[in-house]
């Protein structure tokens, strides 16, 4: 392999002109793609297949359109048919009166009736009628009908509605309008990326001493990131892709994009700074730290890739989305990088003090932490462990749901709306759940009657509402109001007491009993990710052993590298826990609203966090295992490894957990905490677990940390990461 990217990166400088138009021809025509035939992306979470999409297929088959938006964000439908949208306004009337008092009714009826009266409005529910108030009389909420679907309501009727809302509450009137086109807008890029991309460039200069090669890096990075994210809208056309979707495949692209440049334009500019002509030093660059690049990018774009086999179609395409961006920044680094270097020339070759003086206090750096750590391993392997364990505390709390109203920024329209419903009715009202009696040979609503009075009997019931049956009488649903909220303990608990019941009332009634609702859609998300999590887990903890085994030639440097992950893992966790479930640091990381994390975060992390890890195990290793094969001994390896590599992991992990860090703060709620796990778990990775535990491990092993039986040797490929064998065809082509 490293023969073949040394071809490559010469004749990619060589042919710089027809590699640098390819690359743009190829963002002129996925950027084309996506402006003229580019879909929309959502944040519905579609797992089909659980009860709760199930029960929703059937609702919206038995009840009609009512609940086909519902379905559709649960799995069960493809939705593809826009159903006219629905808002929600809710009143709670000045302090010291109830809106039985008949003046205040007759105000909240004046309310209504101005939002029934905005163009663009079909009709506004009776809560008198609808027996939509509060049992206390603290407040009210009508339904809104919209004459469109959310994506095409007019701004008119929009501020139509906002300025009544508006005038409610100069009445006095605590109100808000929520739902459809007031829900908040998908921030995808929020402009706050920009600062990573600006801490990255401060870290490149200073690593890279020329503000001229800091820049490569970000230019090649933004240019694959281009490319995915046009790909990626591309592929919304044809199915359905989340926000948190394109969110990934940018963090990814970015930060592997600048961090794989970033290893080859040092070593290149090493080779430059022994005296290397360009042509000569970017040959070996890409063979050498290329072989290493392609080598990381396979096992990100395969982690990444591997989230199909969990079974979930959206995880599947955010996997295969990711995997393909990192593909992509792969292909530019060994191919445009070499190109943009040969428009350079010379100038990027190291001033010699300079470099000599920054090379020297690194070198010194580096060395000595490497005696540190080799002098004292089992001291350093105690307290790196102990460092983790703390921060992996957190995560035996770990709840997991889906994202709701509670978690937006207090200034939106659905937060206030989930607030104040919350006030007035009590926390179940934001997380009704729903229970279909399905009869298909009729006596739905006696069926009905008497699931709902079993229901009214159990703990952590607020309220049972009165059966409604459909006009055919073949199915009926009975509303529970939870006395907490849609991702609480009780209301869980709640779910599982109402299936719990469920055998007795289908024989009893001679019906059909299911639940769905938020509450039970994040009890069958959850267990179906948690039941999947072990084996994705298994595969992506055997692909380390598998590829680290090929790659190092050692049985015991792939366990010490899989154990490391699983560290850095629990520790992440741990402080995504602490952070954005129980609220530490709230304030400083923007969590508007602490609570569970994302039921499809840990599969996820898990996947992309592997691929990451292992790439930082492959820069500093690889130097190590090379330094043992040319006689050092294992403890010398472990140093010199250091020596050379420590410098540009120290950057690349910097520079990778500066981009993620800069989403955590982009408004999203979905993807600010899987943003903040992973750049914690890089710079644990990189900086505890790499240049730490595992050196240390590895000096206690000693030389058996590199054995190998022979058999196995025999029929294991030789990948040549390191660039020995390379180096070897230069040295004896050299001398001929």
């Amino acid at each position: 392999m490293a023969t073949a990217l040394y071809r490559l990166g010469r004749f990619s400088m060589r042919r710089r002109w027809y590699v640098l138009v390819a690359w743009l021809l190829v963002l002129a025509g996925v950027g084309t793609a996506a402006v003229t035939g580019g879909g929309t992306f959502s944040d519905s979470f579609s797992i089909p297949g659980t009860e709760s999409a199930q029960a929703q297929t059937v609702l919206a088959e038995r009840f009609g359109s009512q609940f086909a938006q519902a379905a559709a964000s649960l799995g069960g439908t493809d939705g593809a048919t826009a159903t006219p949208a629905t808002a929600r306004v809710i009143l709670a009337p000045p302090a010291g009166t109830t809106v039985m008092d008949p003046t205040t009714a007759q105000a909240a009826g004046a309310i209504l009736a101005q939002a029934a009266a905005v163009e663009g409005v079909t009709g506004v529910s009776n809560p008198f009628t609808a027996l939509t108030i509060a049992p206390n009389g603290s407040g009210l909420y009508a339904d809104v009908q919209l004459a469109v679907p959310s994506a095409d309501v007019p701004a008119a009727t929009i501020t139509g509605l906002e300025s009544v809302i508006s005038a409610a509450q100069d009445s006095g009137w605590r109100a808000t309008v929520s739902g459809g086109p007031f829900d908040p807008e998908l921030k995808i890029i929020s402009g706050t990326e920009s600062v990573g991309l600006l801490a990255a460039l401060v870290v490149l200069v200073v690593t890279l001493g020329s503000l001229l090669a800091a820049g490569m890096p970000i230019v090649t990075a933004l240019l694959g990131v281009a490319i995915g994210a046009a790909g990626i809208l591309g592929v919304a056309a044809f199915t359905d892709v989340s926000s948190a979707t394109l969110a990934l495949a940018l963090m990814l692209g970015l930060a592997v994009g600048i961090d794989y440049a970033l290893f080859i334009l040092s070593r290149y500019r090493t080779l430059l700074a022994e005296g290397s002509t360009p042509l000569d030093a970017v040959g070996r660059a890409v063979g050498t730290a290329g072989s290493a690049v392609v080598f990381a990018g396979v096992t990100v774009v395969i982690a990444s890739a591997g989230l199909t086999v969990v079974g979930i179609p959206f995880l599947g395409t955010m996997g295969i989305a990711a995997a393909a961006t990192v593909a992509v920044a792969v292909l530019i680094a060994i191919t445009l990088l070499p190109a943009l270097l040969g428009f350079a020339g010379t100038r990027l070759t190291p001033r010699r003090a300079r470099a000599a003086d920054n090379e020297d206090d690194d070198a010194i750096v580096a060395s000595r932490w490497g005696r540190l750590v080799t002098g004292r391993p089992v001291m350093v392997l105690v307290a790196g462990i102990v460092v983790i364990g703390t921060l992996a505390i957190p995560a035996l709390s770990l709840r997991l749901g889906l994202p709701d109203a509670s978690q937006f920024p207090a200034s939106t329209n659905a937060r206030q709306a989930y607030d104040l419903q919350a006030d007035t009715f009590g926390p179940g009202f934001n997380g009704p759940l729903v229970v279909l009696v399905d009869s298909p040979a009729g006596g739905a609503t006696e069926a009905a009657a008497t699931v709902a009075e079993r229901l009214g009997t159990l703990a952590d019931v607020a309220l049972v509402a009165p059966p409604i049956p459909n006009q055919a009488g073949d199915a009926a649903i009975v509303t529970v109001i939870p006395t907490g909220g849609p991702n609480s303990e009780q209301t869980a608990t709640l779910v599982h007491a109402i299936r719990a019941e469920r055998a007795d009332l289908e024989q009893s009634t001679g019906a059909d009993i299911t639940v769905t609702g938020a509450a039970a859609a994040n009890i069958d998300i959850s267990a179906k990710l948690a039941s999947a999590l072990p084996a994705f887990l298994l595969l992506v903890v055997g692909l380390a052993l598998v590829l680290l085994l090929v790659a190092f030639r050692s049985i015991l440097v792939p366990v010490t590298a899989a154990i490391g992950f699983l560290l850095s893992v629990a520790a992440s966790f741990g402080a995504t826990v602490a952070v954005y479930q129980w609220g530490w640091l709230a304030g400083v990381f923007n969590v508007s609203g602490p609570g569970p994390l994302l039921s499809f975060m840990p599969v996820l992390l898990v996947g992309v966090l592997f691929g990451l890890a292992m790439d930082y195990e492959v820069f500093l290793v690889s130097r190590m295992r090379e330094d043992f094969v040319h006689g050092a001994t294992a403890r010398r390896a472990v140093i010199v490894g250091f020596e050379h590599g420590s410098r540009v992991v120290v950057a690349a992990a910097i520079i990778m957990a500066s981009v993620f860090v800069a989403f955590v703060f982009g408004g999203s709620t979905t993807i600010a905490p899987i943003a903040f796990a992973l750049g914690v778990g890089i710079l644990v990775d990189a900086l505890i677990v790499r240049m730490t535990l595992i050196p240390a491990a590895m000096t206690l092993l000693g030389s058996s940390a590199w054995w190998l039986p022979r058999w196995l040797d025999r029929v294991l490929p030789s990948v040549d990461i390191e660039g020995a064998q390379l180096t070897r065809g230069l040295a004896e082509a050299r001398t001929l």
